[in-house]
């Protein structure tokens, strides 16, 4: 039989297209909306890139938080799991490190603290259940802030430790972890992007997507030709 991994090393590659015309889409969407629709100016642009300053100060001039990492990281992987329908037995947090025991395993579960920012997500959610019995508009810029530090909390952390031979990453297949990890981290964040900002909406997004898409296309076909 195939091994696992060289199967998965192939879907990377294949995989590898689909990151350059999101990566293009996403960079031209917000070059286009910063330039011509002036989104640095709008006040979720400035807290948003706020909170990330405040957390990259304490980042790299601050002893680094590794037990709320360490918890975030875990706890991601047993939502994950709850997600995929498996049950978890066991949840262990330390400052040098945790694990969960579990009755299921894939890519997705191992991977998931790598691309999926559960603080932000958290603070996402906690704003909207707020908004539900509260008046929490005047606190939007908070909300822009908060996203902002969060997300950048997992930037910051997930490119730390990706050097560091995870295990998570290694026993997937390290060059298909990475595609994945990129892939999904870039979605996610043209996801935020887009419902973060009043000039950028899905619509836009999706249509200039689908141009790089057959822009791409037409670029092997005349390649193969």
């Amino acid at each position: 039989m195939i091994p696992t991994r060289w199967v998965k090393f192939v879907i990377a590659i294949f995989l590898l297209p689909f990151c350059a015309v999101l990566t293009q889409t996403f960079f031209t969407v917000f070059a286009r909306a910063a330039v011509t629709q002036r989104l640095w100016a709008g006040e979720e642009f400035w807290f948003f890139s706020l909170g990330a300053v405040l957390w990259l100060i304490t980042f790299f001039g601050l002893p680094r938080p590794m037990l709320i990492y360490v918890f975030g990281h875990e706890l991601t992987h047993a939502l994950w799991v709850l997600l995929m329908g498996g049950r978890v037995s066991r949840f262990r947090v330390g400052r040098d490190g945790g694990h969960i025991v579990t009755d299921r395993n894939n890519f997705w579960i191992a991977l998931a603290p790598y691309f999926f920012p559960l603080y932000s997500i958290m603070v996402i959610g906690t704003y909207g259940a707020l908004s539900l019995f509260f008046k929490v508009q005047p606190y939007g810029r908070l909300l822009y802030g908060l996203i902002g530090a969060t997300w950048a909390f997992h930037f910051t952390f997930t490119c730390w430790m990706i050097p560091k031979k995870q295990t998570d990453l290694t026993d997937q297949g390290t060059f298909f972890s990475l595609v994945v990890i990129y892939l999904m981290n870039l979605l996610l964040l043209s996801v935020m992007v887009v419902l973060a900002s009043s000039q950028i909406t899905f619509a836009n997004f999706g249509r200039d997507l689908l141009i790089n898409v057959g822009n791409f296309a037409r670029w092997v076909t005349a390649l193969a030709r």
